[in-house]
């Protein structure tokens, strides 16, 4: 941020605005038109292919309906006259003749449903005779496809193929396999449907759509030149072999498309037919295109107005601030006697008038300091004469050191063995208290004050007061902060055993855990104790700032120096029982250790 602070600062005001421009309006406004143009092309798209859908299941039920016609038609014409006919042996011609005289099945559903084009019974009996409803299948029938298809399957089928009674036309065929179960023979059924019944059903279609068979074969079609072509012979970029139903993106014709994929599979039927739809996206985002171009032209002529106007501001901006530079770089060279004309209450005037005031300022400050330098000069001689005086008065503590040291001799000199060993831990004790001046102690230097402390107060208590120091030895080269203990056996003493009259015992436990990471720390003593309801309110009062009149500020101090150092890593637990004595314990994370 510094570095793009500096070098937004080195730039000239009208960069600084044209920047601004930018990156506030022209770049937001880009970005925002983009986006809405985008979300308007999506929209329009989305509702184009929502449509289509619609269109397509449409399609899909209408088609439905037509394929059920032969569906029906088949079932229809499985009867007793058509099983007897398919498995007579006829002895001439002439019972041929009569026999197809009284069957009126085939005519008589041709005749009632005009989505059937075509009907056709192949039948392998050397006794029949073509009359293009019966059939026996020739070499060329045998081997078609749908022909052998038909012959493994009892359902349903749709095929798109050449009719044999007008060959070079293909129709959409339904073929079926008939079985006359008690002949043990079977026949192949061939329902032919209109092709203008298909294709009424894609009239007016706002999108390219098709209607082709499993084998990719277009059946009907928007496109009338498309009917009777295979998939991969017209411009949609892509068959359909192994692609689902749904939506897919594809190029047609060379342009970015969206096609729309929908099967269709009749009852009882193995296969059936898929609804293919093309819709091309530029038609239907260009209206959207158009209103983006419309509003990227806005934005260039708002541009365009900005930077004049923009210009003519930096140019007046730039002419006045000219005026002020030259000014200041007239105190620059020492001249105060300088005064700016600028009128304008904008801020360049506002400028021009604090800069005369501050150079008013400057000359009557410039008085001022040449009057307070005399003053200074004086203050500063008085000021030497205060800090030798108070040098002079400071103690040196090796005065109070020796002094302790001569009394310990004159007591030993004349055998008071007792008074010189006080006076001697006396000494040690105030002279490790000087000398702490790190954040940090060994924890042995920390019992030594603390054996000192206690050795003074049993010769102060006598055979009153009793201590014992458990130390682990592998604590001792802890560091710690520096008196945490001592004010906490200070505690034990003055509160718990002060007032009592024999049997006092204090005793302080170090303890190592077996990682060696965590110290604990133990004072208790075996004196007066608190009750349940103090102890409260000394838990309570451990982490207040303030001190109170009747607790221990000690222990708070040492409590709050803890948690500052260790934080969530310290813990601190306090036991008491009226009459009976203090247990605290400290739990403190070793660190590392000096060996």
């Amino acid at each position: 941020m510094h570095r793009i602070s500096k070098w937004f600062n080195n730039m000239k005001i009208r960069t600084k605005l044209f920047l601004s421009l930018v990156l506030v309006v022209i770049v937001p406004v880009l970005i925002v038109g983009l986006f809405l143009t985008a979300q308007f092309r999506e929209k329009v798209l989305d509702e184009a292919v929502a449509q289509s859908l619609n269109n397509v299941d449409r399609i899909k039920q209408r088609t439905s309906q037509l394929l059920a016609v032969p569906i029906d038609v088949a079932n229809t014409l499985y009867d007793d006259q058509l099983r007897r006919i398919a498995n007579t042996s006829f002895a001439n011609s002439v019972d041929v003749f009569r026999a197809y005289r009284d069957y009126t099945g085939i005519k008589s559903a041709k005749n009632l449903h005009k989505e059937i084009r075509s009907i056709r019974f192949y039948m392998d009996n050397p006794t029949l005779l073509n009359n293009w409803e019966f059939m026996k299948p020739n070499t060329s029938t045998q081997a078609a496809y749908w022909y052998k298809e038909a012959q493994d399957s009892p359902m349903a089928l749709w095929y798109y193929f050449d009719e044999e009674t007008n060959p070079g036309d293909k129709y959409l065929n339904l073929v079926r396999r008939i079985d006359f179960l008690e002949y043990r023979t079977s026949g192949i059924l061939v329902i032919s449907l209109n092709r203008s019944e298909l294709t009424s059903i894609l009239m007016n279609e706002p999108y390219d759509t098709m209607i082709i068979d499993e084998n990719n074969h277009i059946v009907a079609s928007t496109c009338s030149a498309d009917e009777g072509l295979a998939l991969s012979d017209v411009n949609v970029g892509m068959t359909l072999d192994g692609f689902k139903d749904g939506t897919y993106d594809t190029r047609v014709d060379g342009k970015q498309s969206k096609v729309v994929v929908e099967s269709i599979t009749p009852d009882l039927s193995r296969n059936g037919l898929r609804i293919v739809s093309v819709i091309g996206i530029e038609g239907i985002v260009k209206d959207a295109n158009r209103i983006g171009m419309l509003g990227l032209m806005i934005m260039l002529f708002s541009f365009i107005v900005a930077i004049l106007l923009i210009s003519f501001v930096s140019k007046l901006l730039s002419n006045r601030m000219l005026q002020l530079s030259r000014e200041m770089n007239k105190v620059a060279s020492g001249n105060l006697n300088v005064a700016l004309q600028l009128d304008g209450n904008d801020e360049v005037g506002q400028l021009a008038r604090q800069f005369n005031g501050m150079m008013h300022s400057i000359r009557d400050l410039m008085e001022e300091v040449r009057e307070s330098n005399e003053q200074q000069n004086l203050l500063k001689i008085k000021q030497k004469e205060i800090k030798l005086r108070m040098m002079a008065s400071q103690i040196n503590p090796h005065f109070l050191f020796n002094a302790l040291e001569s009394i310990r001799m004159k007591a030993h000199m004349n055998k008071q063995t007792e008074i010189a060993q006080t006076v001697k831990l006396l000494g040690t004790l105030m002279r490790k208290n000087l000398e702490i001046g790190g954040s940090s102690i060994k924890l042995d230097d920390e019992i030594e004050i603390v054996r000192c402390y206690l050795e003074i107060q049993r010769f102060r208590f006598g055979d009153r007061l009793a201590f014992e120091l458990d130390i682990d030895p592998r604590s001792l080269h802890v560091r710690v902060p520096p008196l945490i203990v001592q004010p906490l056996v200070e505690n034990a003493v003055v509160h718990g055993l002060e007032s009592k009259e024999e049997g006092g015992c204090v005793v302080i436990r170090t303890t190592m855990s077996k990682d060696r990471k965590t110290l604990i720390i133990e004072i208790s003593d075996n004196g007066e104790g608190m009750t349940e309801e103090r102890l409260e309110q000394l838990m309570e009062s451990l982490d207040d700032m303030e001190d109170r009149e009747g607790y221990r500020i000690g222990m708070r101090n040492v409590h709050q120096r803890l948690k500052l150092t260790y934080g969530e890593l310290y813990a601190l637990s306090l036991e008491s029982t009226p009459d009976e004595g203090t247990q605290i314990r400290m739990t403190l994370p070793a660190g590392r250790e000096e060996w």
